[in-house]
């Protein structure tokens, strides 16, 4: 037995609503939850985004009937988003235009394409082809 897919991976940022700006106002991203001081939650295709603040989840909830266990961390993460190469030329104008910087854009030995940026919290954001990891 082995899981099948990843259902949800976390990115951690004290400014929400700057994340909110970032993942739901530029990428487009739907709000699916979210807890003013403590998180919001994106949907990305069957999976969620999930964007925390740091200081907030290492608070014990005292909720018994959801006894999530605390979790957080410092400094940037990463997240990478499937895109074709010609949504990837897309997104570049996109953010570009939003005045995000590009901070990174080349072929991987496979020939599959990635683009980088960061989010306003410096998570690494990237976007690349899936045929990244055939």
């Amino acid at each position: 037995m082995r899981p099948s897919a990843i259902l949800e991976s976390a990115v951690y940022a004290r400014d929400l609503a700057a994340a909110e700006g970032f993942y739901g106002g530029l990428l487009g991203l739907p709000v699916i939850a979210k807890v003013a001081g403590r998180h919001v939650f994106f949907r990305v295709g069957p999976g969620v985004l999930l964007v925390f603040n740091p200081d907030a989840t290492e608070v014990p909830s005292g909720n018994p009937a959801l006894p999530v266990p605390v979790h957080g961390a410092r400094g940037p993460g990463h997240v990478c988003f499937a895109a074709s190469r010609a949504e990837i030329d897309g997104w570049r104008k996109r953010l570009t235009q939003a005045g995000v910087e590009i901070e990174a854009e080349f072929d991987w030995p496979n020939g599959a394409r990635s683009l980088y940026v960061r989010d306003p919290a410096g998570n690494s954001v990237e976007f690349a082809e899936p045929r990244l990891w055939d």
